[in-house]
């Protein structure tokens, strides 16, 4: 009889479920339409005012409340530093199931009469796993590159190379928009600009949901999306002034550039398109000495030089995107992109008549020579990228989500290297030419599921698969004579299995997350030279666990403490693998190594967050990361065919040097000492310390051991400071400093750079303008500089200077037609930039 009774009521349940109905919007910030995320809407019932439920909006400031009665309600959606907004009589029925609120806008701060209090965004918001930055408060870095915005982060700084390091490490990813890419982090940030970023993520301790690859985390690039309907249309205009100073080269630097982007949004279709052209010349000047010993010959070589070292860097692109959107559950998205880039470095060096070779410890010359060394590097990346995107979300608020990315990337592009007379540079002492053709294929599939079971929290799951096939052809001619030691064809064919399962959740005043990621490697690396000898074959496989936990507790309702761990990896890529000596410049051969092991790391760190009154914030994080298997560049003495010492060459290879050590501890803090100005200081203090030992066979056959023991305490400040003249114009001031570095060999000298921009609004802000004076000098400091020094005593010690381009002052106009906010996205690399 109860049986019966049970199987009654299952027909009564399924009515019950099918009358729930379900309420959806969008919260937008109301003066630029710019979606809220993290905003949050509460419903109540208008009879009583009892509070029903409530959540938080996505990344897009949208929001879902499921599982709604009928009866009438009021909306109530919040975020901090914003005005709240109640939205009445929403009216459930059995006939009106599916409930779309449409856009809400915010306001920030609150109008009471004729009292004005107002609010202003926060330069950086602290989360359990990430600090979220805003790039507008970085107006220099406006019609730039991301590269000028993230180097404004605490934890980041860029050196003298244009390199980028977190936290003292060169090694991190890049998200855009949350999904993964595998290129290299500069040339990836060197191509988006800096106007198209909503937010910039920085990832210190990434959770199992995330690939485990970067040795110093994750930036997550968050490119501008909008929340209305209709046309979005901008165009960016930037130019340069001629250069002040002159560093006597070949022809002068230009920087210009042109973007354009259109973008159509219906309720159901998001169609973006656009094309870029970009040029950023740099100019300057390298300044350096080698100094040689070869104890075998009782000899030593003095190379001192003099040059232009200068970079034409040229880009452009086109993409569109088709994101399709049917029903409130269900979202396709088709993106294609296709572009060409191309980097020339000029070094045309002079090397005096002071280059000499004398014996060891006297200033007899055995003899001495001059010359000149024209070198052009040229490197070239075609791509070609396809992607396919789906996601769906339950009734239950369960989302499944599923990826596919598909590129082509062709590699290439020749070194040029000649030795001329010094006086009379027709005559042609060598000529040597290093050309690699590099086409690779790159798939990557992804399935993701994310529910809550139980009251602990939501629970992640998925898995990805990655293949990556990059080959060569690398050429290697002297005097118009194929060098076939030099010359090989190599093969890098990596496969990655992976999956991971995540819990995240809140109790009380705890914020948590913690899960783990297995992994599965196959690598298989082959090279072939170019003579009798076989072809060799280096294989690589592992299967690992990269665990991840992150913990944050209230203290109160203005300061957070939190902690977090996370295991990461740091893969090697073809052209560190590459073994076969590449002429760099006149002074080195540059190769890899065959069987270079993957870096593995452990990150730890435990921070603080206080906020005070006004907009004043202070953070303070402790870290710790460990690395082993480091991979380092070293240098070595060069050896000829015979054994005997190159007198004027080192070999610069890289290979696994041993393990390292970082204990920082690293500040933010937003002030505001007056209302019309505010300052945002980031600094970065930490000991770093290389332990290992380079064992190198050179070719004489003998097997040479290089120890590699340093420590040094390294400091980076980022400074941004602006002052408000009037609602629409301002004056922004920035100072990036880095401290002198160690390295496995040597050190880096101190690099820092001032900048000043003035930002004009015209128009009702259709119209930015906005005036740079980069790398700011008169010749009074020494901006945009660096030496990097190098050594093994008993060897060699080299020491370089180089000297880039100050007081550059460029103009940049941005004019949007309409004023529907851009919701364009488009797809990045995945595999080929790494190699770029």
């Amino acid at each position: 009889m109860k049986t019966s009774l049970k199987l009654l009521w299952i027909p009564f349940l399924i009515f019950s479920q099918n009358i729930l109905a379900q309420i959806t919007g969008t919260i937008v910030d109301v003066t630029n339409e710019e979606p809220l995320e993290y905003a949050t809407a509460a419903i109540f019932s208008q009879k009583d005012s009892v509070l029903v439920t409530g959540v938080i909006t996505s990344q897009e400031g949208t929001f879902i409340i499921n599982n709604i009665s009928p009866e009438t309600y009021y909306l109530e959606v919040s975020f901090l530093g914003y005005a709240p907004e109640i939205i009445s009589n929403i009216v459930i029925t059995k006939d009106n199931l599916a409930h779309n609120i449409g856009v809400v806008g915010l306001t920030l701060g609150n109008q009471l009469n004729e009292v004005v209090i107002q609010g202003e965004r926060a330069t950086v918001i602290h989360k359990i796993d990430r600090q979220v930055f805003d790039p507008k408060k970085f107006q220099n870095s406006q019609g730039g590159n991301a590269i000028a915005m993230i180097k404004n982060i605490p934890s980041v700084a860029v050196d003298g190379l244009g390199e980028i390091s977190v936290r003292g490490s060169k090694g991190f990813a890049i998200l855009i928009n949350g999904k993964p890419t595998q290129g290299d982090a500069s040339a990836i940030l060197a191509q988006l600009p800096a106007n198209a970023l909503q937010s910039v993520e920085l990832i210190t301790a990434p959770s199992a949901k995330y690939d485990p690859e970067g040795k110093g985390g994750i930036i997550n690039i968050i490119t501008k999306k909008g929340a209305t309907n209709g046309m979005f249309t901008q165009m960016n205009l930037r130019g340069a002034f001629p250069s002040i100073q002159d560093y006597d080269g070949q022809e002068a630097a230009q920087r210009y550039g042109v973007d354009a982007t259109l973008n159509k949004r219906t309720d159901h279709w998001n169609i973006s398109a656009g094309a870029s052209y970009q040029r950023n010349d740099k100019t300057g000047r390298r300044e350096g000495d080698v100094f040689i010993i070869n104890q075998a010959e009782n000899k030593q070589t003095f190379l001192p030089s003099d040059g232009e070292r200068s970079f034409d860097d040229i880009s452009y692109n086109g993409r569109f995107n088709v994101d399709f959107t049917p029903n409130k559950s269900d979202s396709y998205s088709v993106g294609f992109y296709a572009g060409k880039h191309t980097v020339d470095r000029l070094a045309d060096i002079d090397y005096y008549d002071n280059n000499a070779v004398t014996p060891i410890g006297s200033e007899d010359r055995i003899y001495t020579f001059q010359y000149f060394n024209h070198n052009l590097r040229t490197r070239k990346g075609d791509f070609v990228l396809g992607s396919f995107d789906y996601s769906h979300v339950f009734s239950n608020e369960s989302k499944f989500s599923a990826s596919l990315l598909y590129e082509y990337t062709f590699l290439g592009g020749p070194t040029v290297n000649e030795n001329l007379g010094s006086i009379d540079r027709s005559v042609l002492f060598q000529q040597e030419y290093n050309t690699n053709d590099n086409p690779l294929k790159g798939y990557r599939a992804s399935i993701d599921y994310q529910w809550k079971p139980f009251s602990l929290g939501v629970l992640e799951t998925g898995y990805q698969y990655r293949d990556l096939d990059h080959t060569g052809e690398f050429v290697y001619e002297r005097d118009g004579v194929l060098v076939p030691e030099f010359s090989s064809d190599i093969s890098l064919q990596r496969t990655l299995h992976s999956g991971y399962a995540q819990l995240t959740g809140t109790k009380g005043k705890w914020d948590y997350a913690g899960g783990t990621r297995l992994e599965a490697m196959n690598r298989k690396y082959s090279e072939d030279l170019k003579t009798a000898a076989p072809k060799e074959t280096y294989t690589l496989d592992f299967v690992k666990l990269f665990p991840s936990a992150s913990l944050q507790y209230a203290l109160s309702e203005d300061s957070d403490i939190k902690t977090a761990y996370s295991k990461r990896v740091e893969r090697t890529t073809t052209l560190k693998m590459n073994s076969f000596a590449e002429r760099e410049h006149s002074e080195v051969f540059e190769q890899g190594d065959n069987q270079l092991k993957p870096e593995f790391i452990d990150l730890l760190e435990l921070g603080y967050v206080k906020k005070f009154d006004g907009n004043t914030t202070l953070n303070v994080t402790a870290y710790y990361r460990h690395v082993n298997n480091v991979i380092n560049r070293v240098n070595t003495l060069a050896y000829q065919a015979n054994g005997a010492v190159l007198d004027s060459i080192l070999n610069r290879v890289y290979s696994n040097v041993g393990k390292s050590n970082a204990l920082g501890l690293e500040i933010g803090a937003q002030l505001q000492p007056i209302n019309n100005w505010s300052t945002y200081l980031g600094a970065n203090v930490y000991s770093y310390a290389i332990d290992g030992l380079f064992t190198f066979e050179h070719r004489d056959g003998i097997t040479r051991d290089y120890v590699v023991a340093t420590e040094a305490t390294i400091f980076s400040m980022n400074l941004n400071a602006t002052y408000s003249f009037w609602e629409n114009a301002s004056l922004q001031f920035t100072f990036n400093y880095l401290s002198q570095t160690n390295t496995a060999q040597g050190e880096d000298s101190e690099f820092y750079t001032p900048n000043l921009a003035l930002k004009k609004s015209f128009l009702q802000g259709k119209l930015n303008a906005v005036v740079q004076w980069q790398n700011m000098d008169m010749g009074l400091l020494k901006s945009n500089e660096q030496r990097i020094t190098t050594f093994k005593p008993g060897e060699f010690y080299t020491t370089t200077n180089y000297r880039y381009e100050v007081d550059m002052v460029s103009l940049n106009l941005s004019y949007t037609f309409n004023n529907n906010k851009n919701k364009a996205k488009f797809i990045k690399s995945e595999f080929g930039e790494k190699e770029f």
